[in-house]
């Protein structure tokens, strides 16, 4: 009796709506999948579809078309003799279901709806879906364009065991490995040996660590084969979907695919052997409570997954585990924020990038990023990635019979990527120059304009009709002035931004094509609303906006090693500034007194108000432990009120803020992932209740 099989897993770039591609891609990973042997595959959450349709999944068409393309995959010829697992959404008895269709040789052997439903964060399954009772199987009456190539009417549709001729499946969907009473736990008690898990996993900084260890766990107490596969890449909004597909066995990883890539199609195989999973469960415990739980019905499947000893493909051994892969946080921030801008550019059609470089941290690190994408471009057409290689000489402007390859990263950023300097009166010579010498170093087309002109003639026009000319604060102004002469100067180069944008190619005589916008705006200065509204923080996307200051400085340390660029020195040593008010000997403006704490302290409180789910006198109670020894009381009592009072009269900045890559928990984005109001009270009862406490602190002191 054979024991040993070879298992597929994937990682999909899959697009939300883009049903044919969508398609064309399962049914490439499963062409791969067999020709490494393989005899199950599993993939994506909802990878027809694409993960990210969000209010599309309540139309009818979706649901329609889904069919219509697993259809195709049902029937394709290259989609036959490997059992395959394989997501879409579902309509039952008029209500929707996220679920798992699990296909072999034209049949449908079982529709898997999810038991539970993420739904929070950055998630939202229940305004689209139903979560299905766990242990129940009911009839799913099969569309006809399915029906009649699988020759049924009827197939099982619920929470049920697949047995086939040599071993059990079962299936988990994402969200239910989190769970506290996982299915996995039950279904391995019931004899299910391997389970295949559908995700549409997006990446945080530092997240992959929590879900390997997830997975360990569950195979180590559990034992069985964990076969892991998620979305990977951007499939039309905020988020990165970042692969690693995995398989475990027992508690070991035996294969890890890439967190981060610009292939779209990547299948991840290994060989495991069943009898290890049996031994592996061989305990007294594990027996009685077997016989003691719940019973899963199981549906017969004529197949069997293993092939059978002297058979000419019999593998002769079992994978080996190896050790799982992790990127340090400014790696990932050099490839995940890279890997989504790549898809967002040669997806929506424009000719490349701009962004307004000020010579700051912040416009330099999306520089930085736009930069370490142009290198995976490189790397990719030098291993011969022919969808790469096809949209960057499109991206460039090529004809289509062109041979061209870029050569370097510069070669190619120079095609797509413009910065523009736009200094004013109040600009340092310092920031002029380091914007030059980077733009010139990473080979972007670079543009020095300055907007003084055009800043003078707006406050003219106002001092025509007002007679009256607002002044800074260093010229006797009032804060209200000082405001309104800063903000000016940076809503004007947001307009000019995106000029620049649409004329740019023209002006280099490319024929069509407009450039994207880049925002720079830290995900710090969002939570703290350190930036003017439609200033350019106002763009069409920005890679850094769900990103600290603090793992920005860490990702340009290291670009200036890995990327061999001396320039990033000087701006990790330059004082973060706006550059919006006059400078004199005595005066220079600076952020983290302008904001009057520091970035690392944003993050924080940044933290405690998200992830801890804190507000003003939660937050001030746990700061007392955490600053006990650097600040007083009472100073962490106006720190509190200070970062709260900012926060909330900035708060409708959120509102508008341009649509960030998404890598922290604590990203304060108000469209879909921080949902908050945006016009707040004083926080009058929490304050006084913080004063009588920090009150009767100094008293007994």
């Amino acid at each position: 009796m054979g024991h040993l099989v070879t298992v597929a897993t994937c990682s999909l770039n899959q697009w939300a709506l883009d049903f044919e591609g969508n398609a064309e891609r399962i049914i490439e990973s499963i062409r791969q999948a067999k020709s490494a042997g393989a005899t199950l595959r599993v993939g994506p959450e909802l990878e027809v579809t694409g993960y990210g349709c969000f209010d599309h999944f309540l139309e009818g068409d979706t649901y329609l078309h889904s069919w219509e393309m697993m259809a195709k995959i049902i029937h394709h010829p290259d989609c036959q003799d490997i059992v395959c697992d394989i997501g879409m959404p579902v309509r039952h008895k008029n209500t929707k279901y996220n679920c798992r269709v699990i296909i072999y040789n034209r049949k449908v052997l079982l529709i898997r709806p999810k038991l539970w439903l993420a739904n929070d964060g950055n998630y939202r399954e229940m305004r689209y879906f139903t979560p299905w009772k766990p242990a129940e199987l009911d009839e799913y009456y099969l569309e006809s364009i399915v029906g009649s190539i699988t020759g049924q009417e009827k197939v099982p549709f619920g929470e049920a065991l697949i047995s086939t001729r040599d071993t059990c499946i079962g299936a988990e969907t994402c969200e239910e490995l989190f769970t506290p009473a996982a299915p996995h736990s039950t279904m391995s008690l019931a004899g299910c040996e391997i389970f295949t898990n559908s995700s549409g996993s997006h990446h945080e900084l530092r997240k992959l660590n929590t879900r390997i260890n997830i997975i360990l766990e569950a195979t180590k107490k559990c034992g069985g084969v964990y076969l892991y596969a998620n979305q990977q890449g951007c499939d039309g909004d905020r988020l990165y979907y970042d692969g690693s597909a995995m398989i475990f066995v027992n508690g070991e990883i035996i294969a890890q695919g890439s967190q981060f890539s610009l292939t779209d199609v990547e299948v991840v195989t290994a060989t495991v052997d069943l009898e290890d999973v049996r031994s592996y469960r061989s305990s007294t415990s594990r027996g009685l409570q077997a016989q003691q739980g719940p019973r899963y019905i199981r549906l017969d499947a004529d197949v069997r997954l293993s092939k059978q000893e002297g058979h000419a493909d019999y593998p002769l051994e079992s994978s080996q585990p190896v050790s799982a892969r992790y990127h340090r946080p400014e790696e990932e921030i050099a490839l995940g924020p890279a890997c989504w801008l790549w898809d967002y550019l040669r997806r929506s059609g424009a000719a490349g990038y701009f962004i307004p470089l000020s010579g700051g941290i912040d416009s330099c690190a999306t520089a930085m990023i736009v930069y370490s994408m142009c290198r995976l471009v490189v790397e990719a057409t030098k291993n011969n990635n022919e969808q790469v290689i096809k949209d960057a000489r499109r991206i460039a402007g090529e004809p289509e019979d062109s041979d061209w390859k870029p050569a370097t990263a510069q070669d190619f950023c120079k095609t797509l990527f413009h910065t523009c300097y736009m200094g004013s009166v109040n600009s340092s010579k310092e920031t002029r120059s380091r914007a030059a010498a980077l733009a010139k170093d990473i080979g972007a087309y670079h543009v020095d304009i300055d907007i003084t002109r055009v800043t003078d003639a707006i406050v003219e026009t106002f001092a025509i009709w007002s007679k009256w000319r607002p002044h800074f604060k260093s010229a006797g102004g009032s804060r209200t002035e000082n405001l309104a002469l800063q903000n000016i100067q940076a809503r004007s180069r947001m307009v000019l931004a995106y000029l620049f944008a649409q004329l740019l190619p023209s002006s280099r005589g490319r024929n069509g094509g407009s450039l994207l916008v880049l925002g720079s705006a830290n995900v710090d200065e969002s939570l703290r609303g350190y930036l003017t509204k439609y200033d350019c923080s106002s763009a069409d996307i920005n890679p850094i906006g769900g990103i600290s200051k603090t793992d920005l400085k860490a990702f340009i340390a290291y670009a200036k090693q890995e990327f061999k660029l001396p320039i990033l020195e000087s701006f990790l040593d330059a004082t973060p500034t706006a550059e919006l008010e006059p400078i004199s000997d005595t005066y220079v403006q600076s952020d983290e007194a302008d904001m009057g704490m520091t970035y690392d302290e944003l993050s924080i409180f940044g933290r405690l108000r998200k992830v801890n789910k804190l507000g003003p006198w939660g937050t001030y109670t746990k700061l007392l432990q955490l600053w006990r020894d650097q600040y007083s009381p009472r100073q962490i009592y106006e720190k509190t009120r200070r970062f709260f009072y900012y926060y909330a009269i900035n708060r409708h900045k959120m509102t508008v803020i341009t649509p960030s890559y998404h890598a922290e928990q604590y990203s304060p984005d108000d469209n879909r992932y921080d949902l908050r109001p945006f016009l707040y009270p004083s926080f009058s009862w929490p304050y006084k209740k913080i004063e009588k406490h920090v009150a009767a602190l100094e008293e007994k002191e």
